[in-house]
Formats: C-alpha cells, structure tokens, sequence
C-alpha cells in the first residue's frame, strides 16, 4: 500500500464517512464545508486526484465527487485498528451486555439471542456459529430404547450443548439394561474428552478389539462412533434481515438474494469464518476480499468467542461495504468478550 500524507488521510477519511452516511458521491466543496482542514476547494480536488491515482477513491462518472474503493475502505479499517480509534458508545454497550447477560444458559438459545442482539446493535446482519461440532467436550452420553430398532441417542456437551439423534439398529436388538450398561462403561471412559479424540479413540480401540470377544465393549464402541458420526454439522444463527433491507445498499432483491445464498452454503461461509479461528481480535474481510460468490459488495466483521482458554465459535455482522466500521467494530468485540465471559463463568 503506497504512502499518503496526513493530508491525504484526512481528506480519505472524511469522503469515507460522509459517504457512510450519505450514500453519494463526495464532491471536493462538501468536504470543505462539513469537514473544515483549512484547505481550499482545488486542493482538496487535487488531493482526491491523488487518491484515485492510488487506487483509495474512484470517480463514477465525469464531474461527480469521489466514492472508496474497497482498497481506501481496508487503509481506513487497518488505521481503526491499530489505533482503536473507535467512537465508542458506552450506554448502548451497557445495554448490550444486559441483554446478553440474561440470556438462559442453554448455548442454543444463547447463540440464536446473540445473533439477534447484533442484528439489532448493528443495524446489519448478525451471523453466528455454534461451536465446532468436533472441538465440543464431552459431559454425558445417553441411550434409550425406542419403539421397533431405533435408538435415542443424547450427547450433552460441557459447553451445554444438547444434541438428540436416532439411530436405527437392524442386526441387533438391545434390551434398555444392555443399553445402561453401555452408557455407563462410555462415560465413564470418554468424559472430558472432545468429540474429535472420542472419534479418533474409538477408531483405534475397535481395530485393537477385534481380537477380542468383549460384546459389551465392541456394541458400545460401535454405538458410540455412530452417534458422533452424525454430528457433523454445525449450527449457524442470522440475525433478522428486516432492518438491513432499509439500507439503499440492500435496495436490490438480487443482492438480498446473493447474501442468502452465500450463506445458505454453509461450508462456503463456514470457509471464510475458519480463517479467524486461531486469529486474537476482531477481523475484518471487506468486498472482494471476500471471494464469496454474490458477497464482493459485502463486508464481513468477525471474531471469535472462547470459553476459557477454548475457541469455541465465531459472531459476525455482514453489511454493505460502505458499513459504518467506527460503530460495527466495536458492536462485535464487545458482543465476543461478553459472550466469552459468560461461557467461562458458568
């Protein structure tokens, strides 16, 4: 990215928010007038000159003011950053952490409250995920007899999350005490452990039993890897939609559509939002960094929440490329600490 003077970041910043809020090409004379530098009409042009030959601006037609490119968007957001130069909001904040904070323990209700909390915050799209399926660590696993050859499966995680599955059994026909027992020989054995080791676990203690003749242990290790074999998904929350339609930048069906779309494939999303897995702090992928089929004139604000130590998940807000950054950046990091706070104190 090229050098530009403090005149030149100012003179960016200024045509970045004004058109945030606006919504139109920014001509030099409205900077001057909105955004006093003690500076001329020519040589704010001038400047602007400058910044489309960087690459910051474009202008969209001959004689109109000047529009950020998702270039000038990045050098503004990485300056946001790395300054934290953030107008924070303290009481809507507060009220975002009462909201947060009383919301129920139960992680599936806590994940689809805080996707809507963000959407509501934000003005944009909350998207959340639960957490990675294979990373949840084990609490409990159940099994009850069913009618014909089905089996209930419960596997309760520490996270708090409940997952329900039936299982059918066509070669064999088990009694609610063989079941019990199972049960028990399992938790026993595999609690604490994440879903993940479990699975790896159990792959190599059924290669070393096949030399043995323990019918307890091999319809136990067989249940077991059938149950966690169908937890591959993981679950995603949106926020509503509604109050982004409102937005000029959202005018479109076709663009409502594409973000839909985007999202509805979830392992294309889900590609995108494992990127910041590993990553501290609030990530930012603007337009067409996004390489997201129909999201090139998007923006995503992203970051992770933990338990402890632990990546669980990530929260984010999609919007318009032209999202107000100074409000959305701050929405998301405060929305992860929080949620992060209250995983980890219950």
């Amino acid at each position: 990215m090229s050098e530009m003077d403090e005149r030149s970041k100012k003179i960016l910043w200024a045509i970045i928010q004004d058109y945030v809020s606006c919504e139109g090409p920014v001509g030099s004379r409205t900077v001057m007038k909105k955004y006093p530098m003690g500076l001329s009409s020519s040589t704010i042009r001038n400047t602007m000159a400058d910044l489309e030959d960087m690459g910051y601006v474009i202008q969209p037609h001959t004689s109109a003011g000047r529009i950020p490119t998702d270039r000038g968007y990045r050098l503004y957001v990485n300056t946001l950053l790395k300054e934290c130069a953030f107008s924070i909001n303290k009481k809507l904040l507060d009220q975002l952490s009462d909201r947060l904070q009383f919301l129920e323990r139960d992680i599936n209700n806590l994940i689809k409250e805080t996707s809507q909390t963000l959407s509501q915050f934000s003005h944009y799209l909350g998207f959340v995920t639960a957490p990675k399926t294979e990373e949840m660590i084990l609490r409990h696993i159940d099994f009850i007899l069913h009618k014909g050859h089905k089996i209930l499966c419960i596997l309760v995680s520490e996270e708090g999350v409940i997952k329900n599955r039936f299982i059918t059994i066509k070669d064999n026909t088990f009694t609610q005490r063989e079941l019990d027992k199972i049960t028990a020989y399992l938790n026993s054995r595999l609690k604490g452990l994440a879903l993940k080791e479990i699975r790896a676990k159990i792959l190599s203690q059924m290669a070393q039993e096949r030399t043995t003749c323990d019918k307890l242990i091999h319809d136990a290790l067989t249940l077991c890897k059938r149950t966690i074999d169908l937890e591959t998904e993981n679950a995603v929350s949106m926020g509503e939609i509604s109050g982004t339609c409102n937005l000029p930048d959202f005018a479109t069906m076709e663009q409502i559509r594409n973000l839909f779309r985007a999202i509805e494939e979830k392992h294309t999303m889900m590609k995108l939002l494992d990127k910041i897995m590993d990553s501290e702090g609030v990530q930012v992928f603007i337009g067409s960094e996004n390489a997201l089929a129909g999201m090139d004139g998007l923006s995503v604000v992203a970051s992770t929440y933990k338990d402890g130590d632990r990546t669980l998940g990530t929260i984010s807000v999609i919007g318009p490329t032209r999202m107000n950054y100074d409000r959305v950046i701050p929405i998301v990091s405060y929305t992860a600490k929080t949620l992060t706070k209250i995983l980890s104190e219950n």
